[in-house]
């Protein structure tokens, strides 16, 4: 059973959020300030956190650096929940370490359908962790870096999280859908082009060999010799 964290100051969200989760399947925990709620996900480690970016004393982006920067932590799943809607807000969430940002209001349905996708996203990443990786190109999940032949390459988030996701099962081929879905998350209106843009940029940055397109489906990825 997957875990849920909701840190929220507000009790009507709370429960609200976690009768649905429960309805769901998942096994959920609360609590309604950042202390407390960084203490329950050093004890319990849950699968994913829906973390509340207003809240007083200690607000969402704190809570988030925190765990981030926790060894025992740093590997849940972070998703933002807010009435804010900025873009400074979003980039400031994004580049404290979260894995999504929804605003409110939010159906239930639509933000368990974002969270199944971020904790979907987490399995597809990791699942070729164990793997031996050629010396040429390797990809650090934890610090967001790609090192090639030993020298780094820092790239933006999304294109880590387009090349982790290729990368985790060389050779096969994942469908623009599925890429959209896993990366940008449900709900997120990008362009037609974006998968593209995003690859052409890697491969201006990684090499052009990595990145294969098969045509009227997807991309794929393979380790080469150099």
């Amino acid at each position: 059973m997957e875990s849920v964290l909701i840190i929220d100051d507000e009790a009507d969200i709370r429960d609200i959020l976690a009768y649905n989760l429960k309805k769901e399947g998942f096994s959920v925990s609360t609590a309604s300030n950042g202390k407390d709620g960084i203490a329950i996900a050093r004890a319990e480690k849950p699968d994913l956190i829906i973390l509340d970016v207003m809240m007083p004393e200690m607000d969402g982006i704190e809570v988030c650096e925190v765990l981030r920067n926790d060894e025992t932590t740093k590997h849940i799943r972070i998703c933002f929940l807010t009435a804010r809607s900025e873009d400074y807000s979003q980039i400031a969430g994004l580049d404290a370490g979260a894995d999504d940002y929804v605003t409110k209001p939010i159906k239930p349905r639509v933000l368990i359908s974002r969270i199944k996708a971020v904790l979907r996203r987490n399995t597809n990443l990791e699942t070729s962790e164990q793997d031996e990786k050629p010396k040429e190109l390797q990809i650090d999940r934890e610090k967001y870096l790609v090192l090639k032949n030993g020298e780094p390459i820092h790239l933006p988030r999304k294109e880590f999280e387009l090349l982790a996701l290729l990368a985790s099962k060389p050779e096969k081929v994942f469908d623009r859908d599925f890429i959209l879905e896993s990366v940008w998350g449900l709900g997120v209106i990008v362009g037609d082009r974006t998968i593209d843009v995003h690859v052409r940029k890697l491969r201006g940055k990684i090499g052009d060999d990595y990145i294969k397109t098969v045509k009227g489906v997807g991309y794929k990825f393979s380790y080469h010799d150099d």
